[in-house]
């Protein structure tokens, strides 16, 4: 092959070339991932919904929730401070920007609201808003809120509306020290005082509670 030839073929295959490499860039960006503009929110809407109300239970409702406290999941997914074979491999190539950007995404979401199970609501109720004086249990209100509403500053995230069986899962994990990326153990040391009972009560009290 003459000089001139391999000159015409290697521009060729440069060619060729240059829209998989796009495409290869787009899957390492988001890109091809995106919804609405957002980077990675269509894999996200899999599991947590379009709009942040996941349909399955065991699935966080994202939507409402203070852009602070996804951003620092997020974070401690992505450095296995918090364990979830999913979300570990979600989060594993999300950039601080398309944290942030998926955070204001679903925090600008109307969270739909839920219905509590009237049995055991009342014990709920009592254990959120006051704890459990015999056990140590503190209430609930006093770092999520009487509505549930929590506190962005302090990462303590919203409740309100959020699924039951979420919310046990979680106070499960917290217990039995399998989720440890709660400052201080605040809610590790909180989770272990509580009876299988209360854990089931609280999670359908604040399921009931109004976004």
């Amino acid at each position: 092959m003459n000089k001139a030839a391999m000159v015409i073929a290697a521009g060729l295959a440069l060619a060729l070339s240059l829209p998989v490499l796009a495409e290869e860039q787009k899957a390492k960006t988001g890109e091809s991932e995106s919804l609405y503009g957002v980077p990675w929110l269509k894999k996200c809407s899999g599991c947590h919904g379009k709009d942040g109300n996941s349909k399955n239970p065991k699935r966080a409702k994202l939507a409402g929730q203070h852009p602070e406290y996804i951003v620092k999941q997020l974070m401690d997914f992505q450095a296995k401070r918090r364990i979830d074979k999913d979300m570990n491999k979600q989060a594993a190539p999300l950039n601080e920007a398309e944290m942030a950007q998926l955070a204001k995404y679903f925090s600008s979401q109307a969270r739909k609201p839920a219905i509590a199970d009237e049995t055991v609501v009342e014990l709920g109720e009592s254990i959120y808003r006051a704890g459990n004086p015999a056990t140590g249990v503190p209430a609930c209100a006093a770092c999520h809120g009487p509505a549930g509403k929590g506190n962005p500053k302090a990462k303590f995230p919203d409740l309100a509306g959020q699924h039951a069986k979420y919310v046990a899962r979680q106070l499960r994990l917290f217990q039995s020290g399998e989720r440890a990326n709660d400052a201080g153990k605040m809610m590790r040391n909180i989770a272990i005082k509580m009876t299988p009972q209360e854990i089931e009560a609280v999670s359908q009290y604040v399921q009931g509670l109004q976004p």
